[in-house]
């Protein structure tokens, strides 16, 4: 399936368009080359010298070259490439030491309520709170934490991390 680029008149396949490009119909899409300026920039990965076509493609690709020294929090397995990974892995509820996912989001955020460091990353005043309905996570508002650098709210920590690792390239938060 493709379609000649109304701009350069070249004939490309529906994967050299952006969906917003492509969805504009044959005869009013550009390809990704000429929405790009024709730019031959291409980004490149210093460690393996692969290129990129834009800086974010760059960002993502280098999350390969991290080292997985990062422990998990509970049960102490080293094999995660950022604290988010690890969070995920706790939040997931498959990790030994903290089964069960409402579990876990309730221990991490008690741990996390409970250090003087993570304060400024804990919203005040809770957005929502569960209700008592039998459940055991009742003490967890609905996004308890926020960015200080952004006051975007989340619903894990490990929202918050990644954010935090992408946005503002806080990597050792």
């Amino acid at each position: 399936m493709g379609r000649y680029c109304a701009e350069c008149n070249d004939y490309y396949t529906n994967s050299n368009y952006s969906r917003n490009q492509w969805m504009k119909g044959n005869g009013y899409s550009r390809c990704k080359f000429c929405v790009g300026g024709h730019s031959q920039v291409k980004y490149e990965c210093h460690k393996c010298y692969r290129q990129f076509n834009s800086s974010n493609e760059l960002d993502m690709h280098m999350q390969t070259h991290r080292a997985k020294t990062v422990s998990c929090p509970v049960c102490g397995d080293s094999r995660f490439k950022s604290g988010a990974n690890a969070i995920q892995h706790v939040e997931s509820g498959y990790c030994r030491g903290c089964r069960g996912a409402d579990n876990a989001r309730q221990q991490i955020y008690e741990f996390a309520s409970r250090q003087n460091q993570m304060s400024r990353y804990m919203t005040s005043t809770p957005m929502l709170e569960y209700g008592d309905y039998g459940n055991s996570y009742g003490d967890v508002p609905d996004k308890p934490y926020c960015c200080p650098d952004c006051n975007k709210s989340f619903r894990q920590l490990s929202q918050l991390l990644q954010h935090q690792d992408n946005k503002h390239r806080n990597y050792n938060m």
